[in-house]
């Protein structure tokens, strides 16, 4: 649904555009170009919506430790595609937006999330939080992940061909599981969120008129007390120019995300690793 949202945007976004911008008002012949005006690139852009359609490969490792006795007796470390035959591609649509505050300050705003379940035999003894599941239990599991980011950057160099900035940013994180043998009337669910930030670093190169490159990436990591944690995300990609307002491009983006603690809402130990082509169009002004 996300997708066809920006999809509907982008085409009023170009219908919004004047048709005769570059024309002479009263006798419709073409103007000669306004070099005064910046070349429409990334570095540019004052605002754009971006839809994409990514197609990555994802690992999960999980481990829900027991609770409810007080012993806190460890759970087993399970993979969840291998395991709880969970699917390990998860093709879907996203939504990124940018505001540029002033010359050198942006604003990225962007959303993740993945929900998958399963149905699957077990082949090892797995104990999943209070509840032990044996060797030919039917499990069917389910894992919901969500992140929802909001990245400030300084831009420390701007020119009309390079921008590099850095700045902070924060990601609002809620992850569920839930595992349950039918057949025995046994279930467990454990959920948790929280907020994380993380250090980041964009890179913007205008190579011509139409071809740009950019990459990113950032990445925290936190140890206090009973927890451990870490998140990165990684992000390369090529953008043709096709009109001043309308970009196409393809990248690569890398996904980590690491949770390990002793609490009781999660206690156990939760690993993310998300990674896969993109190819996107974007609406820029």
């Amino acid at each position: 649904m996300r997708i066809w949202l920006a999809a509907a945007a982008a085409v009023f976004a170009l219908q919004a555009i004047p048709a005769h911008a570059d024309h002479d008002p009263w006798s419709g012949a073409p103007l000669p170009p306004d070099k005064s005006r910046p070349i429409p690139s990334p570095i540019t852009d004052h605002f754009y919506v971006r839809g994409t359609f990514f197609n990555p490969a994802v690992t999960t490792t999980l481990r829900v430790d027991q609770s409810a006795t007080g012993a806190n007796l460890p759970g087993t470390v399970v993979n969840g595609e291998k395991d709880l035959g969970l699917d390990s591609r998860i093709p879907q649509g996203r939504i990124e937006i940018m505001f540029r505050l002033r010359e050198r300050n942006r604003l990225r705003v962007d959303y993740f999330e993945t929900n998958r379940t399963a149905d699957h035999v077990l082949t090892r003894q797995v104990l999943f939080g209070d509840q032990t599941f044996n060797v030919g239990d039917r499990a069917s599991s389910s894992l919901d992940w969500r992140t929802f980011g909001l990245t400030y950057t300084y831009s420390l160099i701007r020119t009309d061909r390079f921008e590099v900035g850095t700045g902070l940013a924060v990601h609002f994180l809620e992850a569920d599981a839930r595992s349950a043998v039918t057949a025995k009337n046994e279930r467990q669910e454990v959920s948790g969120s929280g907020a994380f930030p993380t250090i980041p670093l964009d890179l913007t190169w205008r190579i011509s008129r139409r071809f740009a490159l950019t990459a990113r990436g950032q990445y925290f990591h936190a140890s206090v007390h009973n927890f451990e944690g870490s998140l990165g995300e990684y992000h390369a990609d090529a953008q043709y120019r096709w009109k001043p307002n309308f970009s196409l491009g393809a990248g690569y983006t890398i996904m980590r995300s690491f949770l390990n603690a002793n609490d009781a809402n999660f206690p156990g130990l939760f690993r993310l690793n998300v990674r896969g082509p993109e190819a996107f169009f974007k609406v820029s002004f």
